[in-house]
């Protein structure tokens, strides 16, 4: 059975956020072992070598991605997830933050994000967060826990020249526009039939296995909000129907989010490209009865229990 929150007295949350050596105390004062595992987490880094706009300071993503590789390297995480919009546009901005990243030495598992198919035409099936799979959506495993990767852009107005793709978003957007939604943006996508088939496919095989849940998108479904995938309705009713899901992670919304549906943590990461000079990025430390998601700069600190 999940639980929702551990709240912590605020004399314990301040000594866990002072010090290192004392992080694993708990309400009770018992001791966590180690963390099962740990990995890193950004998003929207947003590069590209532009003058800022608004909020938005395209340049300083590079140091600030810098930085973030270099405080990943003293944790240790296992790997990273990138939740999408690596650039700002234009294919040349990949070099760049490709380089950072490469060099890291960690696994990195990119999530496609709306900005990353900001290219070229001709780029937009050999962008970096593709490499994976040509489809965007893949799978993988730590131990008995299931980290389930999906492509919020299959069904958009700007990730494909097919005109039928671009002629079906069209017309779920004016449907959603129609009906009051406010999230009927041509900025936004939706999943189709045949990756919501094959999520499915993947929870069930979950299920069956007794493994636990992550999923990583780009874009948010819960709670609502103007930045949620256009078909946000249907994956929400489908993962109501398992019990076995922690989080889901996303980006897309630079002012980050929480929401809790079905006792699933729905967690939006704030993105790195806001602001001159305050970063963004988290590490999440996975134990055996919650997260503890230890986030840097704008990014706050947070527990969840599961």
């Amino acid at each position: 059975m999940k639980i929702f929150f551990v709240i912590l007295p605020a004399i314990i949350m301040s000594t866990i956020m002072s010090s290192k050596s004392v992080y694993r105390v708990t309400p009770q004062g018992d001791h966590d072992p180690d963390p099962l595992f740990s990995f890193g987490i950004i998003a929207d880094v947003q590069y590209c070598d532009c003058d800022p706009a608004g909020t938005r300071y395209f340049r300083s993503s590079l140091p600030k991605l810098e930085e973030a590789m270099r405080f990943f390297r003293k944790e240790s995480p296992g790997f990273i997830i990138n939740l999408g919009d690596l650039i700002e546009k234009d294919f040349d901005s990949y070099n760049a933050v490709m380089n950072i990243l490469d060099s890291s030495g960690f696994k990195i598992y990119h999530v496609a994000g709306n900005h990353d198919y900001s290219v070229e035409s001709k780029y937009k099936k050999h962008i970096p967060p593709l490499e994976a799979g040509k489809e965007g959506y893949y799978t993988f495993r730590i131990d008995r826990y299931r980290f389930i990767i999906l492509n919020g852009n299959e069904i958009s107005t700007y990730s494909s020249g097919n005109n039928r793709v671009i002629k079906q978003a069209a017309e779920l957007i004016d449907k959603l526009k129609a009906g009051g939604e406010i999230n009927a943006l041509d900025w936004n996508g939706a999943i189709s039939a045949k990756q919501i088939k094959w999520l499915t496919n993947q929870l069930n095989r979950a299920s069956s296995n007794d493994e636990l849940v992550f999923i990583a998108c780009h874009f948010p479904v819960w709670p609502v909000n103007e930045h949620n995938l256009l078909n946000y309705k249907d994956i929400i009713d489908l993962l109501g129907k398992y019990n076995n899901i922690i989080a889901w992670f996303n980006g897309h919304n630079h002012m980050g989010n929480y929401g809790n549906f079905n006792m699933i943590h729905f967690i939006t990461l704030k993105g790195m490209v806001e602001t001159p000079a305050i970063n963004s990025y988290s590490v999440v430390d996975v134990y055996k009865n919650k997260i503890w998601i230890r986030g840097s700069g704008r990014e706050k600190s947070q527990i969840l229990a599961y």
